[in-house]
C-alpha cells in the first residue's frame, strides 16, 4: 500500500506490536482484552441453543393451560377462585414435582420471601412504618390460602409451601411428551396497594366509596422449567418481576353487576354483561377509526352512586399468553376503536376512572394504537387481538393489557410534566406486550432484558409520536450523569435483578442507551434495525437468554460486537475520550524556515444539556421525508404544550487556555511545491480516561464556516486502549475541532472534546521515500502520525 503522501514518511504509533505475550490481566499494559471475544464469558453452544444466537434444532419449551373461575368479594376485599391446570411436559427429562408462584404472599408477614435490606435508623417515623412493624409480629391473613390440591380424579396432591412458591409433588414421574392435569381452589384478602404497596390490590376513592381493582399475580402460577436453568423458583422479592409459561387460559370472573373489567384477552359474553346500548356501541368501535366510548362518562358516574349489589360473570379467552391479568370497576369508562397491522384487525382501549378523564379520553387509545403499529415496524407483527391501557395510578404490564398512570386536577387540567408523563409510560407498559410477552425472557434472573429493550423501543416510539418528546432514556447524553457515579456505585447490567442497586439506570435506561448507541454510532440504522428485527423472529413465544440478543445481533448484522457487550454491559467503565493535543502543519512555502514560539489555544466546554434537544435520532427522523410524527398526522394532539414549549434555552460557554509547544517550520522541496502548497495537515491526539473505549467522532469547524464530521470505528483503540494518535490532511484551513459534537458516546466529560483555536500552522517536510526500505507501512495503519524518519528532520 502506498503512503497517502508518496514523500511522506509515515510511522505507525498507537502501541507496541508484541502482543503475543500475555499480558490481559496486566494492569499497567496499554494492551488489555477489551477487544478479544467474550469466548467462555457466554454459555456453550448446543443443540437447544445456537452459536448464531438462534434457537437450536432440538429446542424444547413447556406449556401450560388455565382454566379458573373466580368471585371478587368487593365488600370484603377477598377473592375466592379455583383452577384446572393442564401441564405439559416438552422437555426431555422426567419430572418428579411441579413448582409454583405465589406472589401474593409477597404480602403475608408468615410466607413472604423475608429478603432484607440494611436500613439505618430515620429520626422521623411515620406511624404506618410503626403499625407494619407491630404486624408483623403475627400472621397477617395476607396471602395465598390453598384450600384443596387434588389430581384431576379428586385425589389430594402432597404439596409444600416455601415463602412465595409450592412445590406439588406428582403421584407418578412425569414423562417426556406427557401431561398433568390438577386442581385447587385459593382465596386470599385483596391488599391496599396504595397503602401496602405491590403491583396488584385495589385502590380506594373515598370521595365516592368505590375501588378500581387491578388483579394482577391473582392465580398460583407455574414457573418456567428450561433447558438452561431448570426450574426458575427464586422467591419472589417484590422487586425481579417474572418468569412464565405459555399457555392458553379461559376465566370466568364474578363481580358486582354494575363492574366493567377489562382483561387479558377477548372477552366471550359481551351481550350478556353489556347493556343494549353498550353492546352497539361496541360493535360500532369494532368498525371505527376514531375511539367510541363504549361505557361513558356519564354511566360510570351514574355507577358510582348507585353501588348494584347483583353479581355478573364475565368470561374471558385468550390463547398462547404466558399471564393473565384483569381490571374490574364500576368507575371505568371504557373507550374502544380498531386499527389494522398487516391486514389483521385489532381493538385498542383503554379503562380509565373520571378522574383522568381530561387526559385519557383524548391521548390513550391513540397511544396504544400508535405503540402497537411503531413495536411491530421495528420487531414482529402483533399477534393479539386486542391492546389496552388502563388507568390506575401504577405502571405495570400484562398480556394485552397494562396498567398505567395519568389524572387531571379537579378542574380538569393538567401539566405538561403530567401529560408527557402519561404518554410515556402507556407506551412503555403497551410495549412491554414485546418484551417479555412475546420476547419471553426471564424477568427474575435478568430485568435489563425486557426493561432495557422495551425502553429502547419505548424511546423509538416515543420519537416516532412528536420529533420534540423529551425522551430521557434513549441519548446517551443523559446517561452520563450516572455514569459519573464514584466506581463503587455503578454496577454491570449483566446483574441479577434482586441485585442492583440503581435500578432505574442499571435496568432501564443504560440498555437502552447502549441499543441506540449501537443503532445510530456503531452499526447504523439499517443494520441494527435487520438484527434487532431477527431477534425478535427467532425468540418470538420463546425463552431467550442475553447470550442469544448478543449473538444473534451479530449474526445478522456482520459485525463483531464482542469488544461493545464486554465493555457496555459486563463492566462499570465509562466513556471519557479526552482530545489531548491538536498539532498544525502545511507545506514550506518559504525560502527560508523561521522559528516559531509557543502558542496558546482556548478549549471551551460546551453548552449544558437542554431539557431537550436535537439529539441524533430526532435530526435524522426530521430529514427522513417516509417519517411522518403522529402530532402532525392528528393536529388534534397538539395542545397548549406542543404550541407554545417548543424553543431552546440560552446558555453560557466557559472557556480555558492551554499553552501547547510551538513547532519549527522546515523549507519545502521545489519540486512540489505546486502539488502540495495548499493542504493543510493536522494531528490529533485522544486518551481514553473513562477505560471504555468508543468510536471518535470527530466534528471539523473550517474557517469559511462550513463543518464535517469524520467517524473512527471503536477498532482505533485496539492496538492501543488508551492511546491514539491520528493524522489527517484537509484541503481547508480548521478553526476548531470538538469531539461527539451530537452526544453519541455518553462521554462523561465534555470539557476535554474540543480545541476551539487551531494554532498558527507550523511547517512540514515532504521528502521523498527511499526505495526497497521495508515494508513497516504495508499493513493496516489504524494510526500515522506526523513523524519524520530522522528526530533532526522533524518539522513541529
Amino acid at each position: 500500500m502506498k503512503p497517502l503522501f508518496p514523500c511522506l514518511l509515515l510511522t505507525i504509533a498507537l502501541g507496541t506490536t508484541a502482543v503475543a505475550q500475555n499480558i490481559y490481566n496486566n494492569p499497567n499494559s496499554n494492551h488489555g482484552n477489551k477487544f478479544e471475544q467474550l469466548g467462555g464469558t457466554l454459555p456453550t453452544p448446543n443443540e437447544y441453543r445456537t452459536a448464531s444466537g438462534a434457537p437450536g434444532p432440538k429446542y424444547w419449551q413447556q406449556r401450560c393451560d388455565y382454566d379458573i373461575k373466580c368471585e371478587l368479594d368487593e365488600q370484603n376485599l377477598k377473592l375466592n377462585g379455583s383452577e384446572t391446570v393442564t401441564y405439559f411436559n416438552n422437555s426431555p427429562n422426567e419430572l418428579v414435582y411441579l413448582w409454583l408462584q405465589l406472589d401474593e404472599n409477597q404480602h403475608s408477614t408468615v410466607n413472604n420471601a423475608n429478603y432484607q435490606t440494611s436500613n439505618p435508623m430515620n429520626r422521623q417515623v411515620s406511624p404506618q412504618q410503626i403499625d407494619r412493624v407491630d404486624e408483623a409480629k403475627s400472621d397477617n391473613g395476607y396471602g395465598f390460602q390453598i384450600s384443596t390440591l387434588t389430581d384431576a380424579g379428586g385425589k389430594a396432591i402432597k404439596y409444600t409451601v416455601n415463602k412465595t412458591m409450592m412445590r406439588v409433588e406428582l403421584p407418578a414421574p412425569l414423562k417426556p411428551g406427557q401431561r398433568f392435569v390438577f386442581k385447587l381452589d385459593w382465596s386470599y384478602k385483596i391488599s391496599d396497594r396504595m397503602n401496602r404497596g405491590g403491583r396488584g390490590g385495589y385502590e380506594y376513592f373515598p370521595e365516592d366509596g368505590n375501588h378500581v381493582f387491578t388483579m394482577t399475580q391473582w392465580y398460583p402460577r407455574l414457573c418456567v422449567y428450561s433447558d438452561f436453568q431448570g426450574w426458575q423458583n427464586h422467591q419472589f422479592t417484590g422487586r425481579g418481576e417474572f418468569a412464565l409459561t405459555f399457555g392458553n387460559f379461559k376465566v370466568q370472573m364474578t363481580v358486582p353487576a354494575d363492574h366493567v373489567i377489562l382483561g387479558t384477552g377477548e372477552c366471550q359474553n359481551y351481550q350478556a354483561v353489556l347493556s343494549p346500548a353498550q353492546f352497539a356501541r361496541w360493535n360500532k368501535a369494532k368498525l371505527a377509526t376514531e375511539p367510541v366510548e363504549v361505557v361513558t362518562l356519564d354511566e360510570a358516574k351514574a355507577a358510582e352512586k348507585q353501588k348494584n349489589t347483583k353479581k355478573k360473570t364475565w368470561i374471558f379467552k385468550a390463547d398462547n399468553v404466558r399471564d393473565f391479568a384483569w381490571g374490574s370497576s364500576r368507575k371505568f369508562i371504557w373507550d374502544a376503536m380498531s386499527t389494522k397491522i398487516e391486514g389483521k384487525k385489532i381493538m385498542c382501549m383503554s379503562g380509565y376512572p373520571k378522574e383522568a378523564y381530561g387526559l385519557y379520553r383524548k391521548f390513550s387509545t391513540k397511544v396504544v394504537e400508535h405503540t402497537i403499529k411503531t413495536y411491530s415496524r421495528f420487531t414482529i407483527p402483533y399477534p393479539y387481538p386486542v391492546a389496552q391501557s388502563i388507568e390506575a395510578s401504577s405502571g405495570m404490564e400484562y398480556p394485552m393489557i397494562c396498567f398505567n398512570f395519568g389524572r387531571t386536577e379537579k378542574d380538569g387540567t393538567y401539566s405538561e410534566g403530567t401529560r408527557n408523563g402519561m404518554l410515556g409510560v402507556i407506551i412503555h407498559e403497551v410495549g412491554h406486550n414485546f418484551f417479555p410477552m412475546i420476547i419471553n425472557s426471564d424477568e427474575r434472573q435478568w430485568s435489563w432484558m425486557d426493561e432495557g429493550l422495551n425502553t429502547f423501543v419505548e424511546y423509538l416510539t416515543e420519537e416516532l409520536w412528536d420529533n420534540k418528546f423529551p425522551s430521557r432514556r434513549g441519548p446517551a447524553a443523559f446517561i452520563t450523569d450516572y455514569m459519573k457515579l464514584p466506581k463503587e456505585q455503578l454496577e454491570p447490567i449483566m446483574t441479577n435483578s434482586e441485585n442492583i442497586v440503581q435500578f432505574g439506570p442499571n435496568a432501564y435506561s443504560k440498555p437502552a442507551t447502549g441499543l441506540n448507541i449501537l443503532r445510530e454510532t456503531i452499526m447504523g440504522r439499517e443494520l441494527f434495525d435487520y438484527a434487532f428485527r431477527e431477534y425478535a423472529r427467532r425468540w418470538a413465544f420463546k425463552h431467550p437468554e442475553p447470550a442469544d440478543l448478543f449473538r444473534t445481533l451479530e449474526d445478522a448484522s456482520g459485525e463483531d460486537l464482542d469488544w461493545f457487550w464486554r465493555g457496555w454491559f459486563f463492566s462499570t467503565e465509562v466513556c471519557d475520550i479526552s482530545l489531548d493535543t491538536v498539532k498544525y502543519a502545511r507545506p514550506d512555502l518559504a525560502a527560508e524556515p523561521n522559528a516559531s514560539n509557543e502558542m496558546t489555544v482556548k478549549r471551551s466546554a460546551d453548552k449544558p444539556l437542554l431539557p431537550t434537544f436535537d439529539d441524533i435520532s430526532k435530526i435524522r427522523n426530521r430529514e427522513d421525508k417516509n417519517i411522518s410524527f403522529r402530532t402532525d398526522a392528528d393536529t388534534t394532539l397538539r395542545d397548549f404544550y406542543w404550541r407554545y414549549g417548543r424553543g431552546l434555552e440560552p446558555y453560557d460557554s466557559s472557556k480555558l487556555e492551554v499553552t501547547i509547544p510551538g513547532n519549527k517550520p522546515e523549507k519545502l522541496n521545489d519540486a512540489e511545491r505546486e502539488k502540495y502548497g495548499n493542504r493543510h495537515m493536522y494531528e490529533l491526539t485522544f486518551s481514553n480516561k473513562g477505560g471504555l473505549v468508543m468510536p471518535i467522532i470527530i466534528e471539523w469547524t473550517y474557517k469559511d464556516g462550513t463543518k464535517e464530521i469524520e467517524r473512527i470505528p471503536a477498532q482505533v483503540w485496539r492496538l492501543n486502549e488508551s492511546k491514539v494518535t491520528k493524522s489527517f490532511i484537509k484541503d481547508k484551513e480548521v478553526a476548531s475541532v470538538k469531539l461527539d459534537p451530537m452526544r453519541e458516546t455518553a462521554d462523561i466529560n465534555e470539557s476535554n472534546n474540543s480545541w476551539n483555536t487551531i494554532p498558527e500552522p507550523s511547517r512540514f517536510t515532504i521528502f521523498k521515500q527511499a526505495q526497497g526500505g521495508g515494508r513497516r507501512n504495508q499493513g493496516g495503519q489504524a494510526g500515522n502520525p506526523m513523524q519524520r524518519a530522522q528526530d533532526k528532520k522533524k518539522g513541529f
